[in-house]
């Protein structure tokens, strides 16, 4: 079976160009500053000396020869050079990350990198978030699990630079020659004559009056002292002691608390508001205005605000949804299903339909922003994954430059692709203008379930052939309602083009392209999108289309190895294309036991997912019995149990090997989540689910009580995406433990979907709950 061969990365050029710059040697900058400055390489020198692709073995996906982050990472490199990483008088380093920090660790793996080429302690190292940089043009996009793989050479060749500066500095304050000095925690020390400088005495004395252009050497893999080491967030006690600042903790003087009061189906829009006046004489209400997406209220409390929403009384309009329901979307789904290839009678197949209902891209933290509109500028405060996007087209719309648009990023309470948008940051900043006030924008929770941003519903359909022992053709034609990617790629000509009336559907069968791939040696492999009905506000969730597809075809892998009287396990061995993924697979059936005796009603799950170079192998144990299936727990949503999930990882290069366990026990809990319980109920146009009180994430009575994270070591010199990696594999590994443990393949997700609903739905009119006024008995 011939091994996989992809691209040469563009991080690290692997042949001697003719300007001498080799395989680890780069040119970055010395920038003209008070302090040290410096930045990252140029676009061209590092993408020049790149190695032709190597022979392309039999019938690769084009996903595995060139997947979305290899485009994203080749979109940033242009303007690589223009992050920088400052050096201060006390010693720390400075670094203003262009990405959003949404709890997936980056502001850690990034500290971890300057710490490394820098030789200075993580703890005098602060990553902070950029504002909006339109110059930055691609390379200010958190998204495809590119953060770590696109910055970890440009970051490493700025620390580099730096070092080398301080270096030469030290030289000429001690008088040594440049090979005697050591730097070491952020110092510099003679082997000679024992004298040291700290960092912080050279910050000024290494800093230039002109930008030039210098040659480092990077670090050998070998040398790595930080990198690939277990490191604890750098956030994480301000994380747990309240400290950590995010959009809501911004002070900005007079926003004061807003909310709005919105239809009671998708989309829908304001016909008459009879009591304005009214609302706006309520205690503590300062403003009410009508906005396109409802009505807006001002206050000195949210809980005014909430009091002001539920007493308005508004006359709506239809929806774009208007009647819609789980069993419309479906029908229409299985209308735009693209055919499958004629079936040879004498072929034996395995033909199977899957549904996947909508999911709620709701994060812990709801919607929020904060605006400050003047007559001849704008400011704004919000977790955003496309800041450039953001900036942009709230200009447009206030009709300033963008120049007098400031944008800041905050740090984030979770996304889930949701922030890839800037819904809220566009409403705070109508809502201000109208105003003519400051505002600091919150969606109620019910607003981000039945107004945000959903997965959108999607039913898969697969057909695999077989014969003699071989897989002779896999076939898989995915339809979804449209997924918005109306944020492009991270500056407005890329967004403005995903909205064009074909742009959408172009943009939506690219991803899918560049992002879906069979791991199998199946033959001759098909996979296609097709994309309807843009009437519901949808976005990537974690991994777009790959829990989905994945799920679907590792439950036909399953069912082929029953056809074929093959082991599941053995039968994926058997056919994998890459050694990698073998190694995965290979370790969570040794280290989860596979194929040990097990109760009846209960089985062992496995599946591997490729993804943005790097692999995941999930093997999920699971209990179906009565007993276990019956629990009764109060306001819960029970069902099977999943009881183990081993988990390995392969990303090539793991920089925070803590991390990347942390990000795979997320994504194991997502991939349950979708599996089992959590999905949203489509009825009369509107979605039932109003809180996470009655949207089924994974909850503590349904984590398995055994978890173990396997990071494999090594295997190239750069890293791979990370951070939805284990949702598809969980979702696929828990999908299968449910069909061998009851015997009958799932096909519709979430699993509980048509039972009875768990809960009483909140009413639509008023929008959201009443405030509580039971604070005080719940606190401590």
């Amino acid at each position: 079976m011939a091994a996989h061969h992809r691209p040469q990365r563009p991080e690290i050029p692997s042949a001697t160009a003719p300007d001498g710059i080799g395989r680890r040697r780069f040119l970055g900058y010395v920038v003209a500053a008070s302090t040290l400055t410096v930045a990252a390489p140029l676009g061209e020198a590092a993408l020049a000396p790149t190695e032709a692709a190597a022979a392309v073995p039999s019938v690769p996906g084009p996903a595995e020869i060139y997947d979305l982050n290899d485009m994203l990472t080749h979109a940033a490199l242009p303007t690589a050079n223009l992050i920088t990483i400052r050096l201060d008088t006390d010693g720390t380093a400075s670094f203003a990350l262009p990405r959003a920090e949404v709890g997936q660790g980056i502001t850690t793996s990034s500290a971890m990198l300057i710490a490394e080429e820098l030789d200075l302690p993580l703890e005098k190292i602060r990553v902070t978030l950029a504002d909006a940089r339109p110059e930055l043009l691609f390379n200010q996009v958190t998204g495809g699990s590119n953060t770590t793989i696109s910055t970890f050479t440009p970051i490493r060749v700025a620390a580099a630079v730096a070092r080398g500066r301080l270096l030469r500095a030290a030289a000429l304050e001690l008088g040594e020659a440049l090979d005697t000095l050591t730097a070491k925690a952020g110092v510099i020390t003679s082997t000679v004559t024992g004298k040291s400088l700290s960092y912080g005495e050279l910050a000024e004395k290494a800093a230039s009056v002109a930008t030039g252009q210098v040659s480092v050497t990077l670090k050998e893999p070998a040398d790595f002292k930080v990198i690939g080491t277990a490191r604890s967030r750098v956030d994480a006690l301000a994380a747990v002691t309240g400290r950590k600042k995010f959009a809501m903790d911004v002070h900005v003087p007079d926003a004061l608390p807003t909310m709005v009061c919105r239809p009671p189906t998708i989309n829908g829009t304001v016909g008459s508001v009879s009591n304005l006046d009214e609302v706006r004489a309520m205690p503590g209400i300062t403003d009410a205005v009508r906005i396109p997406t409802g009505v807006a209220v001002r206050g000195r409390t949210f809980g005014q605000c909430i009091d002001a929403v539920r007493a308005l009384e508004v006359t709506w309009q239809p929806g774009t949804a208007e009647d819609a329901s789980d069993d419309s979307i479906r029908s229409e789904l299985r209308k735009a299903e693209l055919p499958l290839p004629a079936l040879d009678l004498l072929t034996k197949s395995v033909d199977a339909r899957f549904t996947f209902h909508f999911a709620s891209n709701s994060a812990l933290e709801t919607n929020c922003a904060i605006a400050d509109v003047r007559e001849d500028s704008a400011e704004i405060w919000a977790s955003l994954k496309t800041p450039i996007v953001a900036q942009e087209e709230i200009a447009l719309k206030l009709g300033l430059p963008v120049t007098a648009v400031k944008v800041h990023v905050t740090e984030g309470g979770g996304s889930f692709g949701r922030k890839l948008f800037h819904d809220a940051a566009a409403e705070a900043a109508e809502i201000s203008k109208a105003m003519g006030k400051p505002v600091k924008l919150m969606w109620h929770r019910t607003d981000d379930f039945r107004q945000g941003r959903t997965h959108p519903m999607s039913t898969s359909r697969v057909r695999a052939t077989y014969a003699l022992g071989q897989v002779l053709t896999y076939d898989q034609r995915h339809t979804s309602v449209a997924t918005d990617f109306g944020h492009g790629v991270g500056e407005i000509i890329t967004a403005e083009a995903a909205r064009l009336p074909v742009g959408d559907l172009t943009f939506s069968e690219t991803i899918f392209t560049l992002t879906q791939q069979t791991p199998y040696n199946f033959g001759v492999v098909t996979q296609l999108l097709s994309e309807t009905d843009k009437r519901f506000h949808t976005g990537s969730m974690r991994n777009i289309y790959s829990p989905n597809v994945r799920c679907a075809q590792e439950l036909v892998v399953d069912e082929l190895a029953k056809r074929m009287g093959k082991d599941p396990y053995r039968l994926r061995r058997a056919f994998l294309k890459d050694e990698r993924a073998r190694a995965v697979l290979d370790k969570v059936a040794e280290v989860g036991e596979w194929g040990r005796d097990m109760p009846d009603g209960t089985a062992q799950g496995i599946a591997i997912h490729p993804e943005y170079h790097a692999y995941v192998a999930v093997l999920a144990e699971i209990d179906c019995r009565p007993e276990t299936t019956g629990r009764e727990i109060p306001d819960a949503c029970t069902g099977p149990r999943v009881t183990k999930v081993v988990c390995a990882v392969d990303v090539g290069l793991a920089v925070n090997p803590r991390g990347l366990q942390a990000q795979m026990m997320g994504g194991t809990m997502d991939g349950i989540a979708i599996t089992l319980s959590s999905g949203l109920h489509l009825a009369g146009g509107h979605f039932l689910e109003g809180s996470w009180d009655n949207y089924f994430y994974t909850r503590q009575w349904n984590t398995p009580p055994e978890l173990e994270i396997v990071v494999m070591p090594p295997t190239t010199e750069t890293p791979g995406g990370a951070g939805e990696l284990a949702v598809a594999g969980a979702m696929a590994a828990v999908a299968c433990a449910y069909g061998r443990a009851t015997g009958t393949m799932p096909t519709t997700f979430p699993l509980n979907h048509g039972e009875p609903l768990g809960f009483e739905p909140l009413p639509t009119t008023p929008p959201i709950p009443a405030s509580p006024t039971d604070g005080l008995s719940r606190a401590f």
